[in-house]
């Protein structure tokens, strides 16, 4: 009953409740708030600061950056959600907060796009140094097994490396990705090394061009932390799994690289693995198994530690909720 309360109280304000609204439909630091609502940094801080005191909003550092959402347990996260979904849809001042907020996801995107147009001839070089790529490679065929793959589908493919990996082990392969540089690199790398059962579409990650249990093994490397919604991806790579289907995930650990997201648009300093936990439980996936590969030694520094979950989608899956509950 304390908790109840104490939620109620931290909530009765409008510019808190507007705060709940903007976080359902993704994070946001606290200068991406601070131009949505057009309010002072102090003051938003102090509303941000009352809600996470009273377990409506959860905070989490990612090197200078500290980002917001709503919290996903306990009665704090149920009193949150439930606000949110109370709210009026119509109400002008909502409506205005969610057109600002979509203003600056379009910069971010933007800023991305802009990004893997000017790399793409050289994103093979660029990751080779975070991390080994063929140690990555060799850890994802190994978590993976031997089994046969009848539909491979690889998320945000960039050059089709691991549509290469497989390639071997799979009838088809398809790689999807919204960059029309990586594709056209992709699709000269598949001819190079002579993949015939492979072939790679313009597509967004959110909206997968394919029907419900179209796929039996789902590959998503090093493509999460490049994005807003990392929950809203799982989602739909868990639709596109058959029953008994398995996702396998790729990418970095945290850390605390802050040149990676001002230098090259990472939108995550790696994730944790409780966090990956809870997305793969909101997507309706169970978590099978969880490896680390520690960084290898370089000259001029620590690399990155590598994270790999492989996921399956249960053989008589609960039906999936609204995308709406799953913003992150």
């Amino acid at each position: 009953m304390d908790e109840l309360l104490s939620g109620l109280r931290a909530a009765a304000e409008s510019t808190r409740v507007r705060i709940l609204f903007i976080l359902a439909h993704g994070e946001a630091n606290v200068s991406e708030l601070t131009q949505i609502l057009g309010q002072s940094q102090p003051r938003v801080s102090r509303h941000l600061k009352l809600m996470a005191e009273a377990g409506l909003i959860s905070r989490h550092k990612e090197g200078n950056w500290v980002l917001f959402r709503l919290r996903e347990e306990d009665m704090g996260g149920a009193l949150a959600r439930s606000i949110v979904d109370l709210l009026p849809g119509s109400d002008p001042v909502l409506a205005g907060d969610l057109a600002r907020l979509e203003e600056i996801r379009s910069r971010r995107a933007e800023a991305a796009s802009r990004y893997f147009a000017e790399n793409a001839a050289h994103w093979e070089q660029l990751r080779s140094l975070h991390v080994r790529e063929e140690d990555v490679e060799q850890a994802m065929v190994k978590l993976a097994g031997g089994a046969p793959i009848r539909q491979h589908v690889d998320l945000g493919t960039g050059t089709g490396a691991v549509l290469r990996r497989f390639a071997p082990q799979a009838q088809q392969s398809i790689g999807i990705d919204s960059s029309r540089d990586m594709l056209a690199i992709a699709r000269v790398n598949l001819d190079a090394a002579n993949v015939r059962n492979a072939q790679v579409r313009h597509g967004e990650i959110y909206a997968l061009p394919f029907p419900d249990g179209f796929a039996d093994f789902v590959t998503i490397h090093q493509v999460l932390h490049f994005l807003e919604d990392p929950v809203r991806a799982l989602t739909e790579a868990a639709r596109i799994l058959q029953p008994g289907g398995r996702l396998l995930i790729v990418d970095f650990a945290p850390h605390d690289l802050d040149d990676l997201r001002t230098d090259h648009a990472h939108r995550r300093l790696g994730i944790a693995a409780e966090h990956m936990a809870q997305w793969l439980s909101r997507a309706g996936l169970t978590l099978a198994q969880h490896d680390v590969l520690s960084p290898p030694w370089r000259p001029q520094g620590k690399g990155l530690t590598v994270s790999l979950w492989l996921a399956t989608q249960p053989r008589s899956p609960a039906m999936t909720p609204a995308l709406k509950d799953h913003a992150t």
